[in-house]
């Protein structure tokens, strides 16, 4: 029953955007305020598309099987918390929490626009219609959530036990708060060059939209990240994931959008940066989407293998793309006429300079994840493209990159002359000795990496001095800028001094090394709830005399028939010990992987002050960059 429901409530919440559509052209015509009639509408299509969802997790947590969805990732044993996030742990669940986030957001969107020109409001309504009903269809003709099947099956087929995990379960939705968020700016921008009204006032508007959508990102990538660290058995927390590097190019899209946004506020300039930033995020967020279903991406991330359902998404995409280009070039007009005047010593030229080293980056992103399925289409040869190919590319532009975001907030508007340049030089000179007493050993590597993390350490010195300097003035921009450069300082730090031993133990045997040693104890089984887990007893030794006892487990899933590996990791202030276990096939052995992972929580800690930056720049007043 619940699942009829949800089906009609999700033709229902189709058929108001048609109501939707023809009120707001309506609108436009005959009224100078925006009708309320409309926003009635949007809360019913908003309401229906919530029963629809409803009906689906109910579906899942009464084990209702008549539904083809429930059947294929759920499962009677399965606990209730992984029950209610298998509703979107799959393809046709995970769209329509898409589709629920489009039609919340929109209607927010309304709500919170009420002071923003007429016009404006119902043309972003319009586009933001238009992708509703791609997602409607979409859904309905090839990816319902609530097809039937009969005979009724006595037992599901369950979900992938390695998507059953608390980090994963809440990951999808805060991601795609953060690629649905993308999806208003879009609009938005639309709407403001069809209206005429790109401007300092529309930058000031949108700007929130931007933070939120932002916000929700970095959240997102981070509990992602979090998850493949310790579920995935890989010790570390950025692998290059296709999948990965869909929702990286977004973030860069937001960021450098973020930082376009504040000048457009501040001074006027970079509208058409603006526009193209904003098609751009949009853009990738639905590239992101695309790649994820369309079955050509070799992930664990990925939902789907259906490449008609990706050939939907990417002829939805480029309607989409090739409409907002039309508008670019048929509507905005370029009323600027300082954009072209930047002094080279300028706060709005510090900004530019950051925003094209981000594309940068973000051109070796894509790059790196187009360019094997392009190779495969055209000559059927299959590579992977790893972190040799992102750190020789990516690595001598972060030095730059670095030393210009130190310097491009201590600059003013308009016109500067450089300050503090005494100090600066002394933070740059003890940044550049801690750096080369840390690395220490002089090897080939050796300049690169004190460069490298000497850039790190001297935005790290610069944003730490500017909580003393400014105290309260610019705190939301300095706390994230602080934990960026947190996050970077961790990261080199952490790739340049990772240790990692794999080897084959049997039970009682010890593997020796110079800073320490592994002793495989013993094996101990335990029943979970839907597994059986096979925990190893390890005793590792280090040279200072400190032992860590670590439990690492296999767990064997019967619906579906898995095995998975579960890490074990200390953790404290400093560093990560973690460690691994897996089967040698007919063999007495197992296979060990042990690492030593320095600064891994303030990795995460930084992604927490970066993304709390954001939120405290959404609550106050007046934003200083």
């Amino acid at each position: 029953m619940a699942s009829l429901i949800g089906s009609y409530s999700l033709n229902f919440g189709l058929f108001f955007s048609f109501f939707i559509i023809f009120f707001s052209i309506n609108n436009l015509k005959n009224a100078e305020n925006l009708d309320k009639k409309i926003i009635s509408f949007t809360f019913l299509q908003f309401f229906f598309v919530i029963i629809s969802f409803v009906g689906l997790i109910i579906s899942f947590i009464n084990s209702d099987f008549s539904n083809e969805t429930v059947f294929n990732h759920s499962h009677t044993t399965k606990p209730l918390f992984y029950k209610i996030s298998g509703t979107w742990g799959n393809h046709e669940g995970s769209l329509l929490l898409w589709l629920l986030v489009l039609t919340l957001f929109v209607f927010i969107f309304l709500l919170k626009s009420d002071r923003q020109p007429k016009n404006y409001r119902i043309f972003t309504l319009l586009f933001q219609q238009i992708i509703i009903i791609g997602f409607f269809v979409f859904l309905i003709k090839t990816s319902s959530p609530f097809n039937f099947i009969f005979p009724v099956p006595e037992e599901g087929l369950g979900l992938n036990p390695i998507l059953q995990d608390p980090a994963l379960a809440i990951h999808p939705p805060i991601l795609y708060l953060g690629y649905v968020g993308s999806s208003i700016i879009f609009s938005s921008a639309l709407a403001a060059m069809v209206s005429s009204y790109v401007s300092k006032e529309w930058a000031k508007h949108i700007k929130q939209w931007v933070l939120v959508s932002w916000i929700f990102l970095t959240l997102g990538i981070l509990l992602g990240s979090v998850w493949a660290y310790y579920e995935l058995g890989w010790g570390g927390f950025w692998f290059w994931d296709p999948v990965e590097n869909v929702s990286l190019m977004p973030w860069f899209a937001l960021t450098t959008l973020l930082h376009c946004i504040l000048v457009l506020e501040k001074k006027g300039i970079l509208t058409s940066w603006a526009m193209v930033l904003s098609i751009a995020t949009f853009a990738l967020s639905m590239s992101g989407t695309f790649l994820v279903r369309s079955g050509i991406l070799n992930s664990v991330h990925t939902f789907a293998n259906d490449p008609e359902r990706g050939l939907f998404i990417l002829i939805f995409l480029f309607s989409l793309i090739f409409l907002s280009i039309f508008i670019f070039f048929f509507f905005h007009k370029d009323k600027e006429k300082t954009e072209n005047n930047f002094f080279w010593l300028s706060k709005e030229t510090s900004i530019l300079v950051n925003n094209w080293f981000m594309m940068y980056f973000l051109s070796v992103v894509l790059i790196g994840t187009i360019y094997p399925i392009f190779l495969e289409v055209l000559t059927s040869n299959k590579i992977s493209v790893g972190p040799p190919f992102y750190n020789k590319l990516i690595l001598p532009f972060l030095i730059p990159f670095l030393f210009a975001m130190a310097i491009g907030p201590k600059l003013k508007w308009i016109k500067s002359d450089f300050q503090d340049k005494l100090n600066m030089l002394l933070l740059l000179i003890i940044s550049f000795l801690i750096s080369a007493l840390i690395i220490k050993e002089f090897d080939i590597s050796f300049l690169v990496n004190t460069i490298l993390v000497s850039s790190a350490f001297f935005l790290f010195f610069v944003t730490l001095r500017e909580f003393f300097i400014k105290k309260l003035k610019n705190l939301s921009q300095n706390v994230a800028h602080f934990g960026f450069s947190l996050l970077i300082l961790s990261i080199l730090l952490n790739n340049i001094f990772s240790t990692e031993v794999i080897t084959n133990l049997k039970i009682g045997e010890t593997f020796k090394s110079d800073k320490f040693s592994i002793n495989f104890a013993n094996i101990v089984q335990e029943n979970g709830k839907n597994f059986k887990s096979i925990i190893g007893k390890f005793k590792v030794e280090h040279e200072d005399g400190s032992i860590d006892a670590l439990r690492p487990e296999l767990r064997i899933y019967n619906q579906p028939n898995i095995v998975t590996s579960e890490a074990d990791i200390k953790t404290n202030f400093f560093t990560d010990k973690f460690i691994t276990m897996n089967y040698v096939q007919n063999q007495e052995y197992f296979n060990i992987r042990y690492q030593v992972k320095p600064l891994m929580i303030w990795i995460w800690i930084s992604v927490l002050l970066l993304s709390f930056g954001g939120l405290m720049s959404i609550f106050k007043k007046r934003y200083e960059i």
